[in-house]
């Protein structure tokens, strides 16, 4: 399974709009890392967060590679992760924040 974290202000995203999120992006951690998303879903609580003193639009989601990645693996993985996210939610890519770290060292 790849870890993957979604941190959204709470009632920002329907539950259809969710229910979709978890899908595609299971369906992308399938593709590129071949294995399904284990997605962890955590609502910030309203009034919680802020961005230039405003009610934040802002999300974040994180996934961990299987494999440490290089430069320029990661990069159009972060852009395909960030743009799924985008579309599905109709925010810009200013208000996604994208992660795809490299597993722990041991």
């Amino acid at each position: 399974m790849i870890a993957c974290n979604c941190v959204v202000q709470a009632n920002q995203i329907s539950t259809e709009t969710e229910a979709s999120l978890r899908v595609q992006l299971s369906e992308f951690a399938e593709r590129r890392f071949h294995a399904p998303a284990a997605i962890n879903w955590i609502a910030i609580p309203e009034g919680s967060g802020f961005t230039a003193g405003k009610p934040s639009t802002s999300s974040v989601v994180s996934m961990q590679a299987p494999e440490p990645l290089s430069r320029t693996e990661r990069e159009p993985l972060l852009r395909e992760l960030c743009e799924i996210w985008a579309r599905e939610t109709n925010s810009s890519l200013n208000e996604v924040v994208g992660v795809i770290s490299d597993p722990p060292t041991q």
